[in-house]
C-alpha cells in the first residue's frame, strides 16, 4: 500500500520491453519489432489513461463488537464494502487506517471488481481484530484500496467511505464483593437491597406516563398487560453510594492534563474509579460519581444496572487532570456527609492532604481510599482514619480494593 512507483511488476516489464523493442528495431531495421514496441507502449500509456480518468469510489459501513471497546481488550471490526468502478479490476489489497489507541493488523487482500455500470456491486465483507491500547475517542479509517487495471499493469488507489467513531473505555476489573455485614458495608443496606434485585419483580406497577424515565419500565407487567408498565419509585429501596476521582492535577503527572494516556497513574486511577463503580452498580447500590470538588461526572448509575456501569466507563473515556481549584479539597463535603459508602481514587497525596481527610472522614463506615502513587513515605491506612491503601501505577486493581474492604481483624492478622 505505501509503493510509490505506479506501475506493477508486469506494467514495468511490459515499459521495458516495449523500449528494448523500439531501440532494437530501429538499430536492426525490423518493422515488425517496431509495431511490437508501439503496441506495448500504447497498452501502458491506455491504462494509465484509464487510471487517471476512471475514477473508483465506493462506500464502507462499518460494525464494531463490542460497540466500546476496553483498554486491553479486543474487538472486532467487521467491513462491508460496495466499491463502483467503470471499469473491472483485478485482486488487489486493502487497509484500514488505525489510531494510536488502537493496535491490530487492519489489511489483507481484497477481491476483483466486475464493472458497476449496469448493475450494484455485490458487498465485500472484511473483518479484523483490533486491541485497545489508550482510552479515548478515535476515527478509524478511511479504508483504503489498491488494485490494478484489468491488464494488471497500473496501481489505482483509492479510499473507500469515511471514519467511524470508536471509543476506548478504561478496563472495568473483576472485584470482589462487599463484607455480607450491613455494619461492615456503611450501615445503609436495607434488607430489601441485600441481593442484587430481590423484590425488584414485586413492586407495584402502573401505566407508563411521558416523563417517566426509560430505566423504570417494569418489563414483567409490560409483557403481562400489553402496555407499557413503570415501577413505582417510591416502592423501591435503592441505597447511595458516592465515588470520588480526584482529578487535582497537583496530585498527578502534568501529562494527565494534556490528553488520556499521558499518566500511567491516572490512567490506573480511572481504572479503579469505573471498576468500584462497576462492583457497587452490581451489589445495589445507586452511584454517584463526582470529582474532588463535587462535579459529577456522569448521571448518577441506579442499582442493579450492569449495563449502564459499562456506559459510564464509556463516558469517562475522555476524562482528564485539571488544575487545582482553591480549596484543594480531596474530599467534597456532599461526600464528606454521605451516610453510605465512600470511595475516593485520588494520586500522591502530602501531608496537608492527609490532615484534610482526617477532618473530612465521613459518617460511614465504608470510607476507602485508594491512592495511586508510585511514591513512598505516607503510611494512609494509619494517618487519614480511612480504609486505605496504596496502589502502585499499572498495579492489581482487585488486590488494592481487597484489602481495603477487608475485616480489620483480618488487616491485622496479615
Amino acid at each position: 500500500m505505501r509503493e510509490r512507483w505506479p506501475l506493477t511488476l508486469r506494467g514495468t516489464g511490459a515499459l521495458a520491453l516495449a523500449a528494448i523493442a523500439l531501440v532494437v528495431a530501429q538499430r536492426a531495421a525490423i518493422p515488425e519489432l517496431m509495431y511490437f514496441g508501439v503496441l506495448m507502449l500504447a497498452l501502458v500509456v491506455c491504462a494509465a489513461a484509464s487510471a487517471l480518468f476512471v475514477r473508483a469510489s465506493g462506500e464502507v459501513v462499518r460494525t464494531v463488537s463490542p460497540e466500546v471497546a476496553e483498554v486491553g481488550g479486543l474487538a472486532e471490526v467487521r467491513l462491508s464494502v460496495r466499491v463502483r468502478t467503470a471499469l473491472p479490476t483485478l485482486p488487489g489489497r486493502w487497509s484500514d487506517d488505525l489510531p494510536t489507541g488502537l493496535r491490530g493488523r487492519a489489511e489483507g487482500g481484497f477481491p476483483a471488481a466486475a464493472s458497476t455500470l449496469r448493475r450494484t456491486g455485490a458487498p465485500v465483507r472484511l473483518r479484523y481484530e483490533v486491541r485497545g491500547v489508550v482510552r479515548g475517542t478515535y476515527a478509524v479509517g478511511p479504508l483504503r484500496v489498491s488494485t490494478t487495471d484489468p491488464f494488471g499493469l497500473i496501481r489505482r488507489r483509492f479510499g473507500v467511505g469515511r471514519a467511524t467513531e470508536v471509543t476506548v473505555a478504561p478496563t472495568i476489573v473483576e472485584l470482589g464483593p462487599l463484607p455480607s455485614s450491613p455494619g461492615e458495608a456503611g450501615g445503609t443496606r436495607q434488607s430489601a437491597a441485600l441481593q442484587l434485585g430481590q423484590g425488584a419483580d414485586n413492586l407495584v406497577a402502573r401505566p407508563y406516563a411521558p416523563g417517566d424515565s426509560m430505566r423504570r419500565i417494569h418489563w414483567r407487567a409490560t409483557a403481562h398487560r400489553d402496555t407499557l408498565m413503570v415501577r413505582q419509585e417510591e416502592q423501591e429501596s435503592s441505597p447511595a453510594a458516592t465515588v470520588v476521582l480526584d482529578r487535582a492535577l497537583s496530585r498527578w503527572s502534568p501529562a494527565a492534563a494534556d490528553a488520556p494516556g499521558g499518566d500511567r497513574a491516572f490512567e490506573t486511577a480511572v481504572s479503579a474509579c469505573v471498576s468500584v463503580v462497576a462492583r457497587l452498580v452490581h451489589e445495589g447500590y445507586t452511584v454517584d460519581v463526582v470529582d474532588s470538588d463535587g462535579e459529577l461526572l456522569a448521571e448518577p448509575v441506579d442499582g442493579g444496572e450492569d449495563a449502564e456501569a459499562r456506559a459510564l466507563a464509556a463516558s469517562l473515556a475522555t476524562v482528564r487532570a485539571r488544575a487545582d481549584a482553591p480549596s484543594r479539597r480531596v474530599v467534597p463535603a456532599s461526600a464528606a456527609a454521605s451516610a453510605g459508602p465512600v470511595v475516593v481514587v485520588t494520586g500522591r497525596l502530602h501531608e496537608d492532604d492527609v490532615l484534610a481527610l482526617r477532618a473530612a472522614a465521613p459518617r460511614s463506615t465504608m470510607a476507602v481510599l485508594i491512592a495511586v502513587s508510585d511514591a513512598d513515605g505516607l503510611d494512609t491506612r494509619t494517618a487519614t482514619g480511612w480504609h486505605a491503601t496504596t496502589l502502585r501505577p499499572g498495579g492489581d486493581v482487585a488486590h488494592a480494593w481487597a484489602d481495603t474492604t477487608r475485616p480489620e481483624d483480618a488487616r491485622v492478622g496479615a
